[in-house]
């Protein structure tokens, strides 16, 4: 695995991250109130007297939170403990109505676990890190600021003020942008199948604090910055970039890098301060009178770990050793959920119309919604979801293939119409008369025409000069207007050129 070095006027550096990601959970209610969670809300629409923090609201914890994040934990192979604790944060900041955070910095409901990263799909071997998770805490949201409503005041939108998060903590494992990358990548993946969170980070449920730090190869960590809420994948990398080479200037130009909190602008993309980073004792941790310790069974732990669905890396490993899908085609089908739901729709539909196990079959079909599908998808704008080919109608098309009804190249051409028309591929066949021609009585007569219209490629051919067995084929499959079985015309022509 090539390392990432930063090469400053004194000699080289190694970037040192971890990352902070808050990840919104995926549930009806907030994570103390009933108030709903929906997205795009009209300002302040969403608020019950709890989130408002009304004199007397007690809060009381919402088990679809509790049940979301121990599957989160359960799905990286963490520790889930079954007895956790709330605290309050206390800091004050005008879209904190209660003027404290609960969260969990003593007792979180996970402990450690892991994921791993792959940095290059084409060499899964030879590039998989593994990189540590040291806790999973919950925690409930703070509101918004609205600063471009007025030309003088600010306005607070409390909508996402108690909203469930995940705070999920890595180890400063990352030592490139690449890795940090991949790390929200796999992660999101990860949430996404779990379904815990939808990992939309355009919409902010899903955003990272991003912690770096420089140092000589070797040497003990340095000073670290944590440039908060980086809302993409592309951004996080940038913030590293950036941020990791501003260190090393200000390091080797005799200055020192402060411990504080910046913000990432990513019309520039660079970071810039934002305050001087407190301690955790600055805010005064202490146990939430308001709420009993969490106290899980077994029986709740165990219908949590039933409720998982196959995970990405089982789902790979699944598709390559027992349905024979090449590693790199493997790699992308799982790398989001609904891509790998739209390909097993496929692969039903594929096998039961042809008759076949659905191993006979899922090669093809990888290959042909990687190349074909999405190839066609991106011409158009469009992804998967957006399909007006449905798994079914592709696997239909398939089938079409696998019987011989229609050649690959009439095949594309149908996938064109279907991709206009939205029709299935039986009834584009059968309408535009494209089945295929496996008539030999007909090939053979084209061929006879197409060797009488050439001889001297003919003897050239006899002569030596194999490649001109394309040529033939070529012309044969002009001569029935692409509808010949390629097969047959193969077969009758090294037939008739001896």
């Amino acid at each position: 695995m090539s390392t990432y070095t930063i090469h400053g006027a004194t000699g080289e550096w190694e970037v040192v991250i971890g990352l902070e990601v808050h990840a919104q959970v995926t549930s009806k209610a907030k994570l103390f109130s009933g108030a709903a969670t929906a997205f795009g809300a009209e300002p302040n629409t969403q608020v019950s007297l709890v989130d408002a923090a009304m004199p007397g609201m007690l809060p009381v914890p919402n088990r679809e939170c509790i049940r979301q994040a121990v599957r989160t934990g359960m799905a990286i192979d963490a520790q889930i403990n079954a007895w956790s604790r709330f605290d309050r944060k206390n800091y004050f900041y005008a879209d904190l109505p209660q003027g404290y955070q609960i969260s969990q910095l003593y007792h979180p409901l996970v402990g450690e676990g892991h994921l791993d990263i792959v940095l290059d799909e084409k060499d899964p071997e030879n590039t998989t890190k593994r990189i540590g998770v040291e806790r999973i805490h919950v925690e409930q949201d703070a509101g918004k600021l609205m600063h471009d409503q007025h030309p003088t005041m600010s306005y607070v939108d409390l909508n996402r003020s108690g909203v469930a998060l995940m705070e999920i903590v890595s180890k400063p494992d990352m030592r490139s942008p690449a890795e940090a990358g991949a790390y929200v990548r796999k992660l999101r993946t990860i949430l996404r199948y779990v379904g815990s969170c939808d990992g939309n980070m355009e919409e902010g449920s899903m955003r990272a604090d991003v912690n770096v730090s420089v140092r000589r190869p070797g040497e003990e960590f340095g000073t670290r910055t944590e440039t908060k809420n980086v809302n993409s994948v592309r951004f996080v990398m940038a913030t590293i970039e950036y941020e990791a080479n501003r260190q090393v200037e200000l390091i080797e130009d005799g200055g020192k890098v402060v411990q504080e909190t910046r913000l990432f602008d990513p019309d520039t993309g660079t970071t810039r301060s934002m305050r001087s980073k407190e301690d955790a004792h600055d805010y005064r941790y202490f146990p939430d009178p308001d709420l009993l310790p969490l106290e899980l069974d077994d029986a709740f732990l165990a219908a949590c770990r039933d409720s998982l669905p196959e995970l990405p890396d089982a789902k790979r490993l699944r598709y390559e050793n027992e349905l024979g899908v090449p590693p790199y085609n493997a790699a992308v089908l799982t790398a989001e959920v609904e891509t790998a739901r739209w390909f097993e729709k496929l692969l039903t539909t594929a096998a039961e119309q042809q008759g076949k196990a659905q191993a006979d079959v899922a090669k093809q079909a990888s290959n042909w919604l990687m190349s074909e599908l999405f190839g066609a998808l991106n011409k158009l704008g469009k992804d998967l979801s957006d399909s007006p080919v449905t798994p079914e109608k592709g696997g239909e098309l398939l089938a079409l293939i696998g019987d011989g009804t229609i050649s690959g190249s009439i095949a594309k051409q149908v996938l064109e119409i279907m991709l206009e028309t939205g029709d299935g591929a039986g009834e584009i066949v059968e309408r535009e008369g494209l089945k295929q021609e496996s008539d030999t009585g007909a090939i053979e007569a084209a061929v006879d025409t197409v060797l009488a219209d050439n001889p001297d490629k003919v003897e050239a051919y006899r002569g030596g000069k194999d490649r001109l067995f394309g040529f033939f084929v070529g012309q044969t499959m002009k001569a029935m207007q692409g509808k010949a079985n390629p097969q047959v015309v193969n077969d009758i022509l090294k037939q008739k050129l001896g």
